[in-house]
């Protein structure tokens, strides 16, 4: 696999902290008597948006921040979230920085609207080469490696508690942040429940065509910490 971009495209395409261009905001939640009966009649009212949570976490950034000046590790940090925001097509989709991760939420009604990909598959793909590129710069020290964690979501909700924010709140988004527990540099960990939509877009064809598919490991099976009942998940190592 090629790199895809060149270095100095990176600066056009900058990454903003609040993420202002999403068109549809979060159902804002805020009543100041706890127990409001009218809350409970938004609350009960709400509809699930299923969809895909990707948490994406930069490797050794703490360490970096007492061994350089705030110029060394804010222009490593800057290099890499906009690598990231170039080469995914999800840059709308960024729900929200949280330290040195990145919280993505894409809804299966944005999924089919995508120019890059409309599918589970094209979209593991998509953080494949991402992580693959991230590891394979030709020029080195300009990014932190990074860890991905991906859950198929169905148990979601778009609410925020914080005004004019947009989140995501539910057990899978919950669920999708534990699976950071098993994450590694330049390793992608799954969900079971992902794998198999994105092994159903893929379909007949061999597998070993598949860059990220042919990588991927055997079925795991642990209890993460919260979550009633074993997880079952898959890793791919870049």
């Amino acid at each position: 696999m090629i790199i895809l971009i060149l270095f100095a495209l990176l600066t056009i395409y900058p990454v903003g902290a609040c993420r202002k261009s999403v068109k549809k905001m979060a159902t804002y939640i805020n009543f100041r008597d706890p127990n409001s009966k009218e809350i409970e009649t938004l609350l009960n009212s709400l509809e699930k948006t299923p969809g895909v949570c990707i948490f994406i976490d930069v490797i050794d950034s703490t360490l970096i921040k007492y061994q350089n000046t705030l110029a060394q590790w804010g222009r490593k940090l800057n290099n890499t979230f906009n690598f990231i925001s170039f080469l995914n097509d999800f840059k709308e989709n960024i729900v929200k920085g949280i330290g040195d991760q990145l919280m993505v939420y894409i809804s299966d009604s944005q999924i089919k609207k995508k120019n890059t990909y409309n599918n589970y598959y094209s979209l593991l793909e998509d953080v494949y080469s991402t992580i693959y590129n991230l590891k394979n710069f030709p020029e080195a020290d300009v990014f932190h490696k990074c860890k991905v964690g991906i859950h198929y979501c169905e148990d979601v909700y778009n609410i925020t508690f914080f005004k004019e924010c947009n989140d995501f709140y539910g057990r899978d988004i919950d669920l999708t942040a534990r699976l950071m527990s098993k994450t590694k540099p330049n390793r992608i960990v799954m969900t079971e429940t992902f794998y198999k939509k994105a092994l159903n877009d893929y379909g007949e064809k061999d597998y070993q065509a598949s860059m990220c598919l042919s990588s991927v490991s055997e079925k795991y099976i642990e209890d993460f910490k919260g979550i009633p009942g074993p997880t079952e998940f898959r890793v791919i190592d870049v």
